[in-house]
This record gives structure tokens, C-alpha cells and sequence, in this order.
């Protein structure tokens, strides 16, 4: 399975943002690098936009750009370093960069590596990295050219935007710094996220993908709330926008299932819906290895939650993302995660292979999985995953389904039908009667062939 590593379309060398106009003479510019997961890529987006509204211009190269702001990835150690290698780059090919993001959140770190940056500041401190680029590069503003679009600064293809819904986490697990870094949980309001996506939509914005770090838990945090579970009507909400909307890091509370009747081809969803497409985080499947990391330990009944999410909508697809080689983890925990996945059919999957990361409790936990018992672990794992993965999309060949067009090029048209999300799931592929059709478009396919993570098919 692909994994989500750092878009390479992303990188400011390569970027293509989507601002049309040229450079004004005098007119200050900024580069953007945007490493890590989505949450960042709409922090970066908002940067942007801000610094847009201002006057910037955005220089899709270093050397086009007056300074760079490196947007940090702090997940893992691996992720650390690559941030690190990140801003030694944009050091090298431009000289001015300022640091932000989650790895921002360890400015010592940072200035450590790198005492040359102009600026360090944290996870979704947006008026911080304003305030460091004024000092490093003073706007210069026309208010009769600097108009700002409508719909913002987008890194992410026109057709489809990530709304962020949420800051933070009110989850504890072992393995992760993510609550140290962003805080708890920061629900935005109904309205303001409505108001966003309304304005996506009216830009022409065909897929909404909802992001937080717990989609689930969105609007807990308010004392005064109405509802037990605001997720419920703001889902019911954004899915009578008539654009594809796709639920991301979704926990499996209780009221997960009130999600399914707000699903396309349900019979409460008739008229519009959100897409029969959850991704959530299991972790893992054996009861003690889930209280190591410190997660809800009932895997058993999730597969009976599974199975009731199928009965109310058969054609639900369920992603997740696993943890193998955590600290203590014995051949038959291991196992135990391996019969389950038996069980539970999970369509799309993607797998970690455990890493120590720099404050997170789970270092301090005895007995850690050798390297190439973590990397066998990996291969059986990610063995399995890939057959039912390919079971499951042989099953396809012959249905008909709608596909959205992300990218037309002279051989083929990359597409995505409602079972895959950007980045990191699969793919459709048209290479016959693709020449009409253009980034964007939602066409009805027949698929005619399968593959382990991919389909082809042909427009109807």
C-alpha cells in the first residue's frame, strides 16, 4: 500500500500554486514547503491565504522567493528528519526561512540544527508566522492589484479541498505527542465550518475531505452544546451541499453508527449524503497490546460494530492504519491482529512499523521488538492486507460506479471512485474515450480489470 510520505507536488520547486497572475514589480514573495499530513497541507493553505490577502506573492521555486516557510512535520523520528533535511534545503537554495508546524513546537531542536532561521514557531500559530514574515520580509501592498480569491490559496488540486474542523486531541495514547503538540481538543464553530465549505463548493470544490485529529469527537468540547454528538448534523449538513464528502480519523465511538444512515444508498440518505466511507484509526486488534498504547481495548466488539455498519450500508468502505512491533508485542499479539483482520475485511489498509518518538511515553515501556522482528511483522501484515485488498477489488470488475478525475494525461486519466482518497488509497485508471474529460469531472465507469490496489475501467 502506498503510504503517505510528503506530497513531492508540494515541495516549492515543484509546487503549482494556484495563483494565476504574475508577479507585480515590487511585489514580496514567499516560498511555502509543506511536509506531513493533511492537517498541515490546510495550515499551510491558510498561511497562504493570509499572506496573499497581504500582498505576497507565492514563488513556486526558491529562487523566485524573498523567504521560505517550512511548514514541520513532528510525528516521528523519521518524520523529525525529515523536516530537518527539509529546512537545510530551503537554507541552502534560498537562505531565509522560517520554521513552523508541529516540529515547531521544539524550537531548540530546531536552531540546533539550524541556527541560521530567521524564525521558529508552533503548530497552528498562524499569527506568530505572520509576524515572522513581516520582519523578515515587509509587505509591500496594492490595494488596487492584491486582491484575494475568493476561495484562497489551494495546494491541493481545484476539484477537491481538506476542511479542517478541529485543533487537538483529548486522547492519551502512549505512542503519541500530538496532544503536547496542538492541545486539546479545539472544536471550530457549526457555522464557520459550514460557511467555509458553502464557499469551497460555490469555487468549484467537487470533494470536501473532513480532517481533525478525531473526527469523532468533533464539538464535545462545547459546555453548551445541544446534541450529545455534533459530528451527527454538521456530517447531515455538509452532505446536502451536493459535493462528495469524505470523513476522515473517524474514532469508533458509539454514535459512529448514527453516521451510517447519513451515508449514500442508505435509505435516510435519499437525497444527497456524505460518502459510505469511514477512515479509522484501529492501532491495532489484541486487548493488551491496545491498553500498552493506552486505546479503548475492545476489538472484539468493534468487529460486531463492523458488522453492523455493513448491514445499514453494504456498500460502506473502511479504511484503517496499524501499528506493528509496539513494545512488548509477542508473536501471538501479533497473530491475534492477523485473525482479525481475517475478520474484519478492512478495505483499504496502511501499517507502521513502530518508532520511538522523542517525549512520547510509549519509549519507557519494556521489552521492544527488534528491528527485523518489526519488518517481518510488517511484510505478513501488509501480505494479508494486500490480498484482501485484491479480493475485494476483483469483486468490482463488472459493476458500474462514479469516478472523479484528478489528473488527464495522453495515456490515461488517474481517477479515484468513492472507496479511495487522495494520496493514500487506490486508483482508477481510463486509458480509452479519456480525451474529453478533464480534471474534476465525476464520470459514471464500467469497471473491466483489477489489480492489488488499483482498477480500470471505461466510461459509460
Amino acid at each position: 500500500m502506498r503510504a503517505m510520505q510528503n506530497p513531492p507536488d508540494l515541495r516549492p520547486d515543484l509546487a503549482r500554486a494556484r495563483i494565476s497572475e504574475t508577479k507585480r514589480d515590487g511585489q514580496p514573495t514567499i516560498g511555502m514547503v509543506s511536509l506531513g499530513c493533511p492537517k498541515a497541507l490546510v495550515d499551510s493553505e491558510r498561511i497562504l491565504t493570509r499572506l496573499r490577502a497581504e500582498g505576497y506573492g507565492i514563488s513556486p521555486d526558491y529562487s523566485g522567493a524573498d523567504a521560505v516557510i517550512v511548514n514541520t512535520c513532528g510525528f516521528l523520528d523519521s518524520a523529525k528528519a525529515e523536516s530537518l533535511e527539509a529546512i537545510g534545503e530551503a537554507l541552502a537554495e534560498n537562505g531565509r526561512v522560517i520554521v513552523t508546524g508541529c516540529l515547531g513546537a521544539e524550537p531548540d531542536y530546531i536552531t540546533g540544527a539550524h541556527p541560521k532561521v530567521l524564525a521558529v514557531t508552533g503548530p497552528h500559530q498562524y499569527e506568530q508566522v505572520l509576524d515572522a514574515v513581516h520582519g523578515a520580509v515587509p509587505p509591500a501592498p496594492d490595494p488596487f492589484v492584491d486582491l484575494l480569491p475568493s476561495s484562497g490559496v489551494k495546494l491541493t488540486p481545484r476539484h477537491y479541498s481538506y476542511l479542517k474542523i478541529s485543533e487537538g486531541c483529548n486522547h492519551a495514547c502512549k505512542f503519541c505527542i500530538i496532544p503536547d503538540m496542538r492541545g486539546k481538543l479545539a472544536s471550530r464553530p457549526h457555522r464557520a465550518v459550514m460557511r467555509e465549505a458553502e464557499k469551497l463548493v460555490e469555487a468549484g470544490v467537487k470533494e470536501l475531505l473532513v480532517i481533525s485529529q478525531d473526527t469523532s469527537a468533533y464539538g464535545t468540547d462545547w459546555k453548551d452544546r445541544e446534541v450529545k454528538a455534533p459530528i451527527l448534523p454538521l456530517a447531515r449538513d455538509l452532505g446536502s451541499l451536493g459535493a462528495w464528502v469524505r470523513m476522515h480519523y473517524v474514532y469508533p465511538y458509539p454514535h459512529v453508527r448514527d453516521l451510517i444512515p447519513l451515508m449514500e444508498g442508505t435509505a435516510e440518505a435519499a437525497e444527497g449524503g456524505i460518502l459510505p466511507y469511514l477512515d479509522i484509526p484501529f492501532q491495532h486488534a489484541h486487548p493488551d497490546t491496545l491498553k500498552r498504547m493506552a486505546r479503548p481495548a475492545a476489538a472484539a466488539r468493534t468487529l460486531d460494530e463492523i458488522a453492523a455498519w455493513r448491514a445499514a450500508c453494504p456498500d460502506v468502505v473502511l479504511r484503517s492504519t496499524f501499528i506493528v512491533g509496539y513494545p512488548g508485542e509477542t508473536e501471538e499479539e501479533f497473530q491475534t491482529l492477523l485473525d482479525w483482520m481475517d475478520e474484519a475485511q478492512l478495505d483499504r489498509v496502511g501499517c507502521f512499523q513502530y518508532e520511538n518518538v522523542a517525549g512520547a511515553r510509549s519509549n519507557a515501556l519494556p521489552d521492544h521488538v527488534p528491528a527485523e522482528v518489526k519488518q517481518d511483522r510488517w511484510d505478513r501484515f501488509m501480505e494479508k492486507a494486500q490480498a484482501i485488498s485484491e479480493a475485494k477489488l476483483a469483486a468490482k470488475v463488472g459493476r458500474k460506479m462514479d469516478v472523479i478525475v484528478d489528473l488527464v494525461e495522453d495515456d490515461a486519466a488517474t481517477c479515484r471512485t468513492k472507496a479511495d482518497a487522495p494520496e493514500i488509497d487506490g486508483n482508477l485508471f481510463i486509458d480509452e474515450g479519456h480525451e474529453r474529460l478533464s480534471p474534476g469531472d465525476i464520470v459514471t465507469v464500467e469497471v473491466d480489470e483489477a489489480g492489488e490496489y488499483d482498477l480500470w475501467g471505461r466510461p459509460v
